[in-house]
């Protein structure tokens, strides 16, 4: 059964509720602008994103406050000095980003609010945050309004002009080891996500060449009672239906011939479930042999 929610029925902050608990995890742009007379502000918001690599384009949306229809001070400052920082958000400083947050006075320099410590740019006029492990410097291409009601989004739609990356998360080449960030991103509500090595997965990218597709698999396959959507997936990312290897060896496998060879049925269970064990490993192609064994 599914709950459908038309969402010209309920209230703004209902909607608000169910969109912002089911579009997860939403990265962290961590904004730091400043007006023409040098008040700096520094403010979070997990309507972000990455739209393009060339021209190197973020967006983000500071939305219309629901309960009084008002604009943030960072949509102030962008449409006042047409710059911002954007820095990314880890887990060490998480705690005085959420502070920072506070809708403050206008003025209030956030920086300070959340003890967190200012960066010069070099190419734009608002700071950077030191602590945060990437910092890009932006100009603002545009600012487009989606509405004009509360809940209503703004696109600032920035050109990333400079990035700054913390040495301490690159790997031997120069590049971003993604298991070093740390990273934390927004849930619906209180809740945030830690994204570290602890819980990073990879999934192979498929090439040039296709996969066969789930609807190339054997039907025994296919319709298991024990493999997942994510196990068929696995198998049907291959290039082209594997064929049994004379020469592949394993002692589960030979196991499971030997104590089930008189029920088919269980057999065809057991080597199911060992070929799951092996993709969730990602050896799939040795799951394959296990799974051509019982063809």
């Amino acid at each position: 059964m599914f709950k459908t929610v038309n969402l010209k029925d309920v209230k703004n902050s209902e909607a608000y509720n169910f969109l912002n608990h089911s579009i997860v995890p939403r990265p962290i742009c961590f904004a730091s602008t400043i007006d023409s007379k040098g008040n700096v502000n520094l403010s979070p918001f997990s309507y972000f994103n990455i739209f393009s690599a060339n021209p190197p384009i973020v967006i983000f949306s500071p939305m219309r406050r629901m309960r009084n229809n008002t604009i943030k001070h960072t949509l102030e400052n962008i449409l006042d000095v047409v710059e911002v920082a954007v820095n990314v958000v880890s887990f060490d400083m998480v705690q005085q980003v959420s502070l920072s947050s506070c809708e403050f006075p206008k003025g209030t320099d956030e920086f300070n609010k959340a003890g967190l410590t200012k960066e010069p740019s070099i190419l734009i006029k608002p700071p950077r945050v030191k602590e945060s492990p990437v910092q890009m410097e932006c100009k603002v291409i545009e600012v487009k309004a989606l509405g004009q009601e509360g809940g209503a989004g703004n696109l600032v739609i920035a050109e990333v002009l400079m990035m700054h990356i913390d040495e301490n998360i690159l790997d031997e080449n120069g590049k971003i080891d993604q298991q070093k960030m740390d990273v934390v991103a927004r849930l619906g509500g209180s809740w945030y996500a830690r994204i570290n090595k602890e819980n990073l997965f990879q999934v192979p990218k498929p090439n040039t060449e296709l996969g066969i597709g789930i609807d190339n698999l054997p039907e025994s396959i296919k319709i298991s009672a024990v493999l997942t959507g994510n196990d068929l997936g696995q198998l049907a990312n291959v290039h082209h239906l594997p064929a049994i290897d004379p020469s592949f060896e394993d002692e589960k496998l030979k196991n499971i011939f030997q104590y089930y060879s008189l029920n088919p049925d269980e057999m065809e269970t057991e080597l199911h479930k060992y070929a799951a064990e092996l993709l969730g490993k990602g050896k799939v192609l040795d799951a394959w042999q296990v799974l051509l064994s019982a063809e």
